[in-house]
């Protein structure tokens, strides 16, 4: 087991990549009442079109990560939700473009809440009765999320944004595609995308690291698992430029929801360079957009925005973009004010002041969060997965100067990039 001490942070963390090429890591946190469990596989969304060992292309219909996600949970002969209840934990899983998380906190019997999430992440049990059941329960999610004005805003965002690449896909697929999941879909991939070399686990709280580490070891040692299958995903070539300039829908809300989504021109970034170009641009973010500056309370002032008002951006190693927007009475001119006030600030400049100030910010919310299990479960494997260490963001933020923030401003903030996405109550011809 190796220790990685990152004292800057105050965190050591403990590593051990096992036998059937399972990456574990061990954050522990003394005097925390709380321990957080997390075991994530590197498969989304977005997966849904890859080749096998031998050579064949296998396309599976979309939604079939998360319908994986929600079978997993049932069993032959057991209820893993009522099984992690008496153990006195709180369990749940997610998928997201680019991964499915299992994961569960408690306070008490950590044994055997671990061994529990070990064990049935890793025992597939599916039926034909009851794939066809669970397909009307999701269908009935999918119909919830289609009538979601924020879950709208935001897909309608993505689909203007990209023209190829799946993240523009619904991660839960739409009624007609899981129409078509059957028992052995599910089977080939969870074999392929489930195997312990393509998953980490991370168990972040209060425990002694040894003894967690050697219950790991001998869960899995127990178990036999075939060789690691290549995986080998086949991605659609993107187009640098966005899909749509703008599009919109109409459901029932209170004030128009607005989404502006600038998309990452080139891609194909890793490791230190993706983490920094992303602290790079929530600074950017920050400066032009965050509550204490000057354009935030123009905006607010003018009552053009309301408390929902945010921004962020998201990056991984195929895609990034950022997005910023909420609730608005006035889209279009919301819109041009977030662009002309984006061009001013590339004349102007970026204050040093104002860099500084942000940069403590940022850093300073940022050693808070760490007080948190929570967010550390949240983030860890993210991070991982990019080839970065959660811990190493305090460091790369120090390393970032105003010129590398002022070059990310011009470089990004391109109005040739840009899509916007409205949700309004009615058309404009009703």
């Amino acid at each position: 087991m190796q220790t990685t001490d990152f004292e800057q942070v105050n965190e050591t963390v403990y590593h051990e990549a096992l036998q059937n090429g399972l990456q574990v890591y061990l954050v522990p946190k003394q005097g925390f009442s709380k321990t957080y469990a997390v075991f994530t596989t590197r498969y989304g969304s977005i997966d849904s079109h890859f080749r096998t060992r031998s050579g064949e292309e296998i396309n599976v219909p979309d939604g079939i990560a998360h319908f994986l996600e929600h079978k997993m949970f049932e069993k032959k002969e057991r209820d893993v939700m009522h099984e992690f209840s008496k153990n006195g934990a709180s369990c749940n899983a997610f998928t997201s473009f680019n991964r499915t998380a299992y994961l569960f906190s408690c306070t008490d019997k950590l044994d055997d809440n671990l061994n529990l999430l070990l064990d049935y992440v890793q025992d597939p049990y599916f039926t034909d009765a009851s794939v066809e059941k669970e397909k009307g329960i999701i269908g009935q999610e999918i119909t919830m999320y289609e009538d979601n004005p924020d879950w709208k805003v935001y897909m309608n965002l993505l689909k203007a944004m990209y023209q190829k690449y799946p993240i523009n896909i619904e991660i839960a697929g739409t009624i007609e595609t899981i129409s078509h999941i059957t028992k052995e879909n599910l089977y080939q991939c969870y074999e392929t995308f489930y195997h312990p070399a393509n998953m980490l686990l991370l168990v972040v709280g209060s425990f002694e690291p040894e003894a967690i580490m050697k219950l790991i070891r001998e869960n899995q040692g127990a178990k036999e698992f075939p060789p690691a299958p290549q995986i080998t995903r086949v991605f659609p070539e993107e187009p640098s430029e966005p899909a749509e300039a703008k599009v919109e829908a109409f459901l029932t809300v209170g004030l128009p929801k607005c989404m502006i989504g600038i998309k990452e021109k080139e891609n194909g970034l890793t490791k230190e360079a993706l983490l920094k170009r992303e602290l790079t641009t929530k600074l950017v973010l920050d400066i032009a957009f965050g509550t204490s500056s000057a354009v935030y309370e123009r905006l607010y002032d003018s009552e053009l925005i309301t408390e929902s008002f945010d921004f962020d951006y998201s990056s991984e190693q195929d895609y990034a973009y950022t997005i910023i927007g909420g609730d608005t009475p006035d889209p279009e001119r919301l819109v041009e004010t977030i662009k002309a006030e984006i061009e001013q600030l590339k004349q102007t400049g970026i204050a040093q002041e104002d860099f500084e100030r942000a940069k403590r910010k940022k850093i300073g919310n940022f050693l808070r969060s760490l007080n948190s299990v929570e967010f550390i479960a949240n983030q860890f494997t993210s991070f991982k997965f990019n080839g970065n260490d959660l811990f190493s963001v305090v460091p790369t933020l120090e390393s970032i100067t105003r010129e590398d923030v002022e070059k990310r401003l011009k470089e990004h903030f391109l109005a040739e990039q840009m899509a916007v996405s409205i949700v309004r109550s009615s058309s404009p011809q009703e």
